[in-house]
């Protein structure tokens, strides 16, 4: 009878199993932790998994979810009343036909793991990158023509005792900002980027303001959810970095990068989404509206670094590993997801060598805030 080997992530267990095994029996023999409240029968739905794409080299083998029987009625009628997704299939109706890698969820696991991160507060003067500016703009006067955002940038450098051309405004406020400065009476708030960068505006008063820091690890990400007028920290969360089930270190993920065509795009899109599931758990544990959360600061080995901006990290698996950029880098939140302030910036700190990451300038930083 035909053998296949099969590998269960993130434990790490394999075996050996003949074909036309159930995924869900091999987990078991193996000791690998998979809930199952129906006895098998594909109702309960507590059994999901995520068969594997591609080469995997550190497990030496091929997967595939063609290495997976097709689909029969029982799970069939199961994807199609609980909109199960395409990707996922019910171990306990899934038979083995060939190797594979077998991704177990967090929401399928009998005991999930639990991610504690922690954040040890240290008295530091807050300085953050966003600020918010309450200004009086000057009202229209048909005798002196000038246009509402020229107006509000005079009212912007008077107040931050700047030349008003130095700002400028992103798009997405520019056309709210008619309705908002008369909503407010002429009196409005700015929330301004590095002194220069109008990214939101609220009539009025608006006093509050977030931040999200995240140290992005290879095994685990934590997220700190801070208060950018006070600097406290109001909430912290921490998950499995879903990259796991793409190899559980980072030459491995790097390795997975150079054997698949649009693996570094999935390990990219694998962390993105764990980081706007933890903006969305912060900001609910805290009770606040994650419309607010309008700036970010990444740490992270090179790997972790390159993933997370979307660059394929296939130079830094052999020398002279060379970074596709050394220099801190900033983008638009919206690249990552939907689930913060519309303006919102990503600060990722820079990377010292090809193997000294944005975590170890973080540490420096953290240490000795006032060396060069």
């Amino acid at each position: 009878m035909k053998q296949a080997t099969i590998v269960f992530t993130p434990s790490g267990k394999r075996g050996e199993f003949a074909h036309g095994t159930k995924v869900l029996d091999a987990a078991r023999e193996l000791g690998v932790d998979i809930d199952s409240l129906c006895g098998g029968n594909g109702l309960c739905g507590r059994c999901k998994v995520a068969p594997g794409e591609g080469t995997f080299a550190k497990h030496g083998l091929t997967s595939s979810r063609a290495h997976l029987c097709e689909e029969g009625k029982t799970e069939a009628r199961y994807r199609e009343k609980r909109k199960m997704e395409s990707h996922l299939r019910l171990s306990c109706q899934a038979t083995i036909n060939g190797d594979l890698v077998v991704d177990v969820p967090a929401e399928s696991q009998v005991h999930r793991q639990v991610i504690r991160k922690s954040a040890d507060e240290r008295p530091v003067p807050p300085l953050p990158a966003v600020q918010l500016v309450r200004v009086q703009v000057e009202e229209p006067d048909m005798h002196k023509p000038s246009g509402d955002l020229e107006r509000l940038k005079s009212a912007l450098g008077a107040e931050l005792g700047v030349d008003a051309a130095v700002f400028d405004i992103d798009f997405h406020v520019l056309q709210r900002l008619q309705p908002i400065l008369r909503k407010g009476k002429w009196h409005v708030t700015a929330a301004v980027y590095e002194g220069r960068q109008i990214i939101d505006l609220w009539p009025g008063v608006q006093k509050q303001a977030y931040g999200l820091a995240v140290d992005l690890g290879s095994t685990t990400i934590a997220a700190h959810l801070c208060d950018l007028q006070t600097g406290a920290v109001l909430a912290s969360a921490g998950l499995m970095n879903p990259q796991i089930k793409y190899g559980e270190d980072v030459m491995s993920r790097v390795s997975y990068a150079m054997m698949n065509e649009g693996g570094a795009q999935a390990m990219t899109a694998a962390v993105h989404e764990a980081l706007n599931e933890l903006a969305v758990t912060c900001c609910a544990d805290a009770g606040i509206d994650s419309s607010l959360l309008m700036e970010f600061v990444i740490v992270g080995n090179p790997i972790m670094h390159h993933l997370f901006l979307g660059i394929d990290p296939v130079e830094l698996g052999g020398a002279p590993f060379a970074l596709a950029a050394q220099q801190a880098q900033t983008i638009h939140a919206t690249h990552i997801g939907p689930m913060v302030n519309e303006g919102a910036r990503i600060y990722v700190l820079p990377c010292i060598a090809g193997h000294v990451g944005a975590d170890m300038a973080a540490v420096v930083l953290a240490l000795a805030p006032d060396q060069e």
